[in-house]
């Protein structure tokens, strides 16, 4: 059964940094494509960033040259590194993968639980 597990949330003020990571647990046979995930109080879920498994990245306008996704093939684990935190990047953040597994189909969302990212002005 594949897990993801995120880490790395926390409080901070803005201008500062957080680097988030998803892990994946499970016998996978390959990671197509990550994605970063934001879910502010009162707001629709937003995708932030996402990576394909050739490297191509594309990013949500409001973090463009602030965030940076990148992934740990070996370690079937996703990173999201956040530079200049604003208070409106405030928000619970998921890691999506879209992932083989052992007793799956090919191309399957998973999704881990959420970490709370709070940045205070």
């Amino acid at each position: 059964q594949v897990q993801l597990v995120e880490s790395g949330g926390g409080l901070v003020q803005a201008g500062e940094s957080l680097r988030l990571s998803c892990g994946a647990s499970g016998i996978i046979f390959s990671i197509k494509a990550w994605a970063w995930y934001r879910q502010a109080p009162g707001k629709q879920r937003e995708l932030v960033a996402a990576i394909t498994s050739d490297g191509g990245t594309n990013y949500a306008d409001s973090v463009k040259g602030r965030f940076t996704i990148s992934r740990d093939n070996a370690k079937s684990t996703g990173y999201l590194q956040m530079t200049l935190l604003k208070p409106e990047d405030t928000a619970v953040y998921y890691c999506n993968a879209n992932l083989w597994a052992v007793g799956n189909l090919p191309d399957k969302d998973y999704w881990g639980k959420g970490t709370l990212v709070t940045v205070s002005s």
